[in-house]
Formats: structure tokens, sequence, C-alpha cells
């Protein structure tokens, strides 16, 4: 994104609440700002988005010692980055790179897909379909917020599926990305209605343990992401 110099943008508020005592302050800042970085729609506007330690310090509850500390290790992480004499700012990426980001997650979760059909357990996969249970009687436009959420949490969920603790903790990083971009892209060109068609072939696939299938049906699912990305997304650079 544009790293021009001039008026300093807003800060970004972040959805945080004050840490308990128990633990160390630094840990504790770390986890709270990374979810709510995870949480925040980072592309929803244009502007870049940036932190303020005072703000974060109020909404914490703790000094801004332990809140440079955790922005250090998010910045070492690739969430932040630092502008001089401008401030710190949440990451986003290019098209180009979120594009892709997409790519390289069509990769991993088609694989996890394929490990699910072999290790996860029958009421594993059906919990994937209880997921959807209240878009029956309705159109996922309908509901798009709550669609949008269910639609992210079963891409995680297929991740935990395949039982490897490795591809979770790899994925990780691309997460808040991707979780921002599928928010924002769902409620376009009908993806939603389309997109839970995909899913329920998908849940098929992993109940019949078609390995061959599930693995291209959702590697297919998210590179139909990435060439949505790449023609509409226009406001990113």
């Amino acid at each position: 994104m544009s790293t021009s110099t001039g008026a300093s943008a807003p800060a970004m508020p972040l959805e945080l609440a004050p840490l308990s005592t128990s633990v160390s302050f630094r840990d504790q800042a770390y986890a709270a700002i990374k979810r709510a970085i995870m949480n925040a729609d980072i592309y929803a506007h244009p502007q870049e988005l940036r932190l303020d330690e005072r703000q974060l310090s109020r909404s914490l509850g703790v000094s801004r010692t332990p809140i440079r500390e955790a922005m250090t290790l998010l910045e070492q992480e690739g969430f932040l980055r630092t502008v001089p004499r401008r401030g710190i700012f949440i990451v986003r990426k290019t098209k180009r790179q979120i594009v892709e980001m997409i790519e390289m997650w069509a990769a991993l979760e088609s694989m996890a897909a394929r490990l699910a059909t072999i290790n996860a357990s029958d009421e594993d996969i059906a919990s994937l379909r209880r997921m959807f249970d209240e878009f029956r009687n309705s159109t996922p436009a309908e509901h798009i917020d709550e669609y949008s959420e269910a639609n992210i949490a079963f891409h995680q969920a297929i991740i935990g599926l395949s039982g490897s603790h490795l591809m979770g903790k790899t994925i990780d990083n691309l997460f808040v990305h991707m979780r921002a971009i599928r928010k924002l892209t769902i409620s376009q060109s009908d993806r939603a209605a389309r997109s839970i068609v995909d899913h329920m072939r998908i849940i098929e696939a992993l109940e019949r343990r078609d390995t061959e299938l599930a693995e291209r049906l959702v590697r297919e699912h998210s590179l139909d992401l990435a060439a949505h990305v790449e023609k509409y997304c226009d406001f990113l650079q």
C-alpha cells in the first residue's frame, strides 16, 4: 500500500478489553492485538490503518512498554510495519500479493481436505454441515454477516480436520488477510449463493472419503476466489 508522506492517517480503533494480571502483559498484549487485527476488516476502506500506542495502552489498561514489545513481535511476524515519522501501520497486501496468498492457501487447504478424508472422524465431518444449518430456509445473502463468519469458520475447520498441526501453524499468518478478503468479497457477484453450493459439494466428497474429489473441489473453490480478486478488486494496489 501507499507509504507517501503527509498528514498522518487517523488511528484505527481495535476492539480490545483490559488485560488480566496473571500472565505477562507483553504476551497478553501481543495476543489481544493480534486477535483484534485478525478480526478487523482491514481491506474494507482504502485508507492506511495506523495504530496508536496511547490508545492501545488505554484500551488494554497497561503501560506503553508491553504495547511496544508486543508490536515489535507483530512487526517481526509481518502483521505491522513502522514508517519513520508517521507511525505503525497494519500491513495490507497488494492485489498481486493477495492473489498469490490465495493460491498458496488453495494448495494448503486442498491438501488439508485430502488428509481430512483419511484422518477426520465421521462426527468431525458431520460438524461441517451443522455450520450451515441456519441457512437451510433462507439464502446466504439474507444473512450475509452471519454467513460470512460461517464461511470463514468452514475453511478454518478443513485445515483443522487435516490433523496436521504444522499446516495450521503455517497458514496462521495468511489467515488475517484471507479472512478479510473472504469477508469483503462474499457479498459480491452472488458469491455467497455459489459458495454454499461449493461447500455442500466439498462436504459430500469428504463424507464419501473421496480423496481426489475433495482435494480438487477445495482447490478450485479457492482459485475461484483468486480469479474474482484479480478481476474485480481494483481498490487493491
